[in-house]
């Protein structure tokens, strides 16, 4: 292999002396931070894979949790790595928000798995211990632990962050083979965090007049009523991250009547409230900040569309900008929340076109 790439530099020499003076051996190709799931098993035991687990061991704290929106592919200078050394106690910014920790710990199990490093088998576990010490004792998840003042210490479905936690709960309590080194004991506390979890979810789903809706994207920890976030994220019911508990609850081998109704609930909720015989346009305007803004329009052949945010009472789509005041059409907002932020999309699609009928099958109750 050296062989080669000595070649294949000697090959390229000229041509990279013009374009520029950066090589990297084709036999090491870079690889994005949104890819490194999706390799081929074998990749994982390549020299490549292992220096992104190293990565991942730096960026990872004490405490065993992760910062958000690091892409912890790119290649560290000395440097950066004794910075990151000097700053392991610093844990106030682990979080489960914007996938942080589950997408480290399902790398590391990978890379593992292929290597048999015991270092990246125990920075998982540590992992995997810092989302079941940040879990509350009723079962709930906040977006950071250590708690932070404000919203953060609320119980978070907003993003996937509490649904994340238990699906990867799920895969340690059923002893799915990429985490079979948590051992007994852990599996056995990642059952009963999953068990908490549940109670949770069901006693949070609103009700409307008697009937059961979906979720609001935060609740607060200790009565679980729905709550505020950001200034533009409202007590609501959520038409994006109820998906996803939906989703989880279908997985479900054995479900009670309390889930069956849940699920019923929820979809139905889903059913009532999709938007028909509208799209969202991307219309480029270059006087515009992005260059472009995003506009409601008439078609009766468009694919039916979900708000992110519905009010409790009323299940109208709302629209909220950084001024916190409800809006009823999505143009009425400030254009930097507009395009910068998903208030729009065909959320459900799948879930109710493919999950509910399968999940209907399986209960015995499809075509």
């Amino acid at each position: 292999m050296q062989l080669k790439c000595l070649f294949i530099k000697a090959l390229f020499l000229f041509p990279l002396l013009i374009h520029g003076p950066s090589f990297k051996c084709l036999s090491q190709p870079s690889i994005s931070w949104n890819e490194i799931l999706d390799q081929k098993a074998s990749w994982y035991g390549s020299e490549k894979a292992s220096q992104i687990a190293e990565n991942i061991l730096l960026y990872q704290k004490e405490n065993g949790g992760w910062y958000k929106n690091i892409d912890m592919a790119e290649e560290l200078s000395d440097t950066e790595k004794e910075s990151l050394m000097a700053e392991k106690s610093n844990s106030m910014g682990t979080t489960l928000d914007n996938d942080a920790g589950f997408i480290q710990m399902e790398y590391l199990a990978k890379v593992y798995h292929q290597t048999g490093e015991p270092r990246y088998k125990n920075a998982a576990l540590a992992g995997l211990d810092y989302l079941l010490a940040a879990q509350f004792e009723n079962g709930g998840w906040p977006q950071y632990y250590p708690l932070r003042e404000g919203y953060y210490s609320h119980i978070t479905f907003n993003d996937g962050a509490m649904i994340q936690a238990m699906n990867l709960l799920r895969e340690v309590a059923n002893e799915a083979p990429l985490y079979a080194f948590a051992g007994k004991s852990r599996r056995k506390k990642a059952r009963e965090a999953i068990e908490k979890g549940l109670e949770i979810i069901l006693a949070s789903q609103i009700r409307v007049k008697g009937q059961l809706t979906a979720w609001c994207a935060q609740i607060d920890r200790e009565d679980l009523h729905p709550v505020q976030a950001r200034a533009y994220e409202l007590p609501s019911i959520s038409g994006s991250e109820s998906v996803g508990i939906i989703q989880y609850l279908m997985q479900l081998e054995q479900p009670d009547a309390a889930v069956i109704e849940a699920i019923e609930g929820a979809v139905s909720w889903f059913q009532e409230v999709k938007l028909e015989n509208i799209r969202l346009d991307r219309v480029e305007n270059p006087d515009l900040p992005r260059g472009y803004d995003l506009v409601v329009v008439t078609d009766p052949d468009a694919g039916p569309l979900w708000a992110r945010f519905y009010e409790i009472d009323t299940n109208r789509p709302i629209f909220v900008g950084r001024d916190s005041i409800v809006r009823y059409a999505l143009h009425e907002i400030e254009h930097e929340r507009r395009v910068g932020y998903s208030y729009l999309g065909s959320y459900a699609k799948e879930l109710l076109e493919r999950d509910y009928p399968e999940w209907k099958r399986r209960m015995g109750e499809g075509d």
